[in-house]
């Protein structure tokens, strides 16, 4: 294959990684509902941890764990930005 079949091959799963992404923020504004109605947190360092630990068990390559880590930290993080936004606009318009 040439680099253009490469290209054209990452960019279709761009376009998957990013409705996976999405539909992940959903899943954690659900969470975050819950959330808020049961007086969590919106930050569980624990599951954090658990997170991170299972996806360097089931990491096969070639990112390193480390590499990894840094993407689901990146993520975590803008799941619990977003969580925290729209629990914002939850008590502001409730």
């Amino acid at each position: 294959m040439e680099i253009d079949d490469w290209r054209k091959k990452i960019d279709a799963l761009n376009g998957r990684l990013l409705a996976l992404l999405n539909q992940r923020a959903q899943y954690a504004l659900e969470i975050g509902k819950i959330k808020q109605t049961t007086g969590q947190p919106v930050y569980a360092p624990d599951r954090e941890t658990a997170v991170l630990n299972h996806i360097r068990e089931i990491n096969t390559g070639p990112l390193s764990n480390d590499a990894v880590q840094r993407i689901f930290r990146q993520i975590i993080d803008e799941s619990l930005r977003l969580e925290r936004e729209h629990g914002e606009d939850r008590s502001a318009n409730g």
